[in-house]
């Protein structure tokens, strides 16, 4: 009889538990573990290239000996550019992201005019751009995976010109830059970005064996697209 009121005494305490566990798990669901979203950062070093177009102005400034200066506007210089580009970001935690990045582009631009005003008429004076970069910082905002930005340094260009007397120079002239652009990650590799940049270069000196002097300048904008692979 002993044996058996134990028996269903057990029997009663299982069926309570069951109840109990069937109760808490009904009113306690276990919650699926929360996957973190992965956000976009343009820290990193990347590398690219660029197509674009470029407008400027190029002047040629005469000075006679012991006489004023005639300036001389050889026509605005265009011209098609293609190159590639390399450059490094970081992204801080407030999300504002500075990078440094170096270009080189290869163009077919140029400009020609005669001289027909002052003391050298009739004389063909012409100026052309094969090669130019620039080496820039870059200041933006990202805005997940929307960067605007605005970035500034130095450009350099390799330019040629023709002038009087059989005179020409081939050298590379030093100047700066600014602009600003826009990028976009479509991947987290694959970015694409549009950029407008104005630049204005140191000219040529010349002084022939006369006297007579010769100051050029040159000025130009590009705008360009591109598409850079993050590392």
């Amino acid at each position: 009889m002993l044996k058996r009121t134990l028996l269903g005494v057990s029997a009663l305490a299982l069926l309570a538990g069951s109840a109990a566990a069937a109760d808490l798990s009904a009113r306690y669901p276990v919650k699926a573990a929360v996957v973190p979203v992965q956000i976009f950062s343009w820290t990193g070093f990347y590398i690219g290239g660029n197509v674009g177009y470029g407008w400027g102005n190029s002047t040629f400034d005469y000075t006679p000996w012991a006489s004023a200066t005639y300036s001389y506007d050889l026509g605005s210089a265009d011209g098609f550019f293609g190159g590639l580009q390399a450059g490094y970001n970081y992204q801080f935690a407030n999300n504002v992201v500075v990078g440094l990045e170096a270009d080189l582009e290869f163009a077919d631009m140029g400009s020609d005019n005669v001289l027909f005003a002052g003391p050298i008429p009739g004389v063909l004076a012409a100026q052309s751009l094969d090669t130019f970069g620039t080496i820039r910082a870059r200041l933006g905002y990202a805005m997940d995976r929307f960067l605007p930005y605005l970035t500034g340094g130095a450009a350099w260009a390799n330019t040629s010109y023709t002038g009087p007397y059989g005179w020409t120079s081939d050298s590379t002239n030093w100047g700066w830059t600014i602009g600003a652009g826009v990028e976009y990650a479509i991947t987290n590799n694959w970015t694409v970005k549009a950029e407008y940049l104005y630049m204005d270069f140191a000219g040529e000196n010349y002084t022939f064996s006369n006297g007579d002097k010769i100051e050029t300048g040159f000025d130009m904008s590009t705008i360009k697209a591109g598409v850079n692979y993050k590392f």
